[in-house]
């Protein structure tokens, strides 16, 4: 327990650790969805206080990495256009495409801008009225509210120079998808706590229904996972999967019933390619036809060449819990978040990211 001591609880993260201890009998394979729930796993040596019999895997939780070389092709061909200015969060420049990065289209001379939210794309457009804005949505569920009431206001403000290339993509369906795939033989999900915040618990019903899954959405202090891993090996010893929420304080079963209604009136569902995993039905969000005219894709049709993978990259493995990071060849001795070779090395929230700087942890 080299960490349990920094915990902001230690007391109750013992008494955790041992009643997980305790109950566990039968093998628990557990795997947690978000990226931050990676980090802070990580970060907090979680795995060397759990069991034997509780083995735990990381999953596809990083919206920047799961995004497909393909859609990053596209982005950074749109940041190629003349006049165009680009926006987008300070992960996505450095991630590599098939041929290229933002990064180095900006350095060409590409006008490619870090803001921290879609309300600094918004002012960059007010304030260059002559030229077109881009803002490159990538995220889950939690930010599309954020981005469908930016296009809402864009919308109200009659903005005629705003765009949103959107990339957002759904949870649930991938995490159906990881289990019809049968690839790692779950027994229980550890659910992402600021999506759950927003969609509610009622989509991963089925997985406890039809896949005998275990659920339980959980938050992202270290005494938060340790005890969804309680709860959860509670359900697998009893038999009885159910979806149960350990982050009360900032999950409600029914989710954000305001998010969900602005999410309802812009967006509408569409497939999307995932990395690692491919197209995944209804998985994406898409602009509905009363606000296309905000839709980077529609406004900037460009040819994008055939998308390709970096040789010897194994993200799409990592991302589906297959592999660990120190499994691919390239961790460490080519691929590093200096020289990153895919995106897990680039984003704060990718597993290979959390391995390079946690690794001596777990590895």
């Amino acid at each position: 327990m080299r960490f349990i001591d920094e915990y902001r609880d230690a007391g109750l993260a013992r008494k955790l650790a041992s009643r997980i201890a305790a109950i566990s009998t039968r093998p628990a394979r557990l795997m947690e969805f978000c990226g931050g729930h990676t980090v802070a796993i990580m970060r907090n040596g979680i795995r060397q206080l759990l069991p034997p019999t509780v083995e735990m895997f990381s999953g596809p939780g990083c919206p920047v990495c799961v995004t497909a070389n393909a859609d990053i092709d596209r982005s950074i061909t749109l940041a190629g256009l003349p006049g165009l200015i680009i926006t987008t969060f300070g992960d996505m420049v450095r991630v590599p495409g098939s041929y290229a990065t933002l990064q180095k289209c900006r350095a060409s001379g590409g006008d490619i801008r870090i803001v921290y939210s879609i309300q600094d794309a918004l002012q960059i457009a007010r304030g260059n009225p002559g030229r077109q804005v881009v803002f490159i949505a990538v995220g889950f569920e939690t930010t599309a509210p954020t981005i469908a009431m930016a296009v809402k206001q864009a919308d109200r403000e009659g903005l005629q120079n705003f765009f949103v290339h959107c990339l957002i993509k759904m949870t649930p369906p991938a995490m159906k998808a990881l289990l019809d795939l049968g690839e790692i033989m779950l027994n229980g999900i550890i659910c992402p706590g600021h999506v759950t915040a927003i969609i509610g618990t009622q989509p991963y019903e089925s997985y406890a229904r039809d896949y005998g899954v275990a659920c339980v959405v959980a938050g992202f202090e270290p005494v938060d996972i340790l005890q969804a891993v309680a709860m959860l090996v509670e359900q697998i010893e009893s038999g009885r999967p159910r979806v149960e929420i350990a982050y009360t304080r900032g999950v409600r079963p029914e989710g954000n019933l305001k998010a969900l209604e602005v999410m309802d009136e812009v967006f509408e569902t569409t497939d999307a390619e995932w990395r690692g995993i491919g197209r995944i039905p209804c998985s994406g969000y898409k602009l509905k036809d009363s606000f296309v005219r905000f839709d980077a894709s529609a406004a900037f049709p460009v040819e994008v060449p055939p998308a390709r993978e970096a040789a010897g990259c194994r993200c799409g493995e990592v991302l589906r819990g297959i592999i660990r990071p120190p499994d691919c060849r390239l961790f460490r001795k080519v691929c590093t978040p200096e020289n990153p070779v895919g995106p897990c090395m680039v984003s704060s929230e990718g597993s290979c990211a959390a391995y390079y700087q946690y690794g001596g942890i777990d590895e």
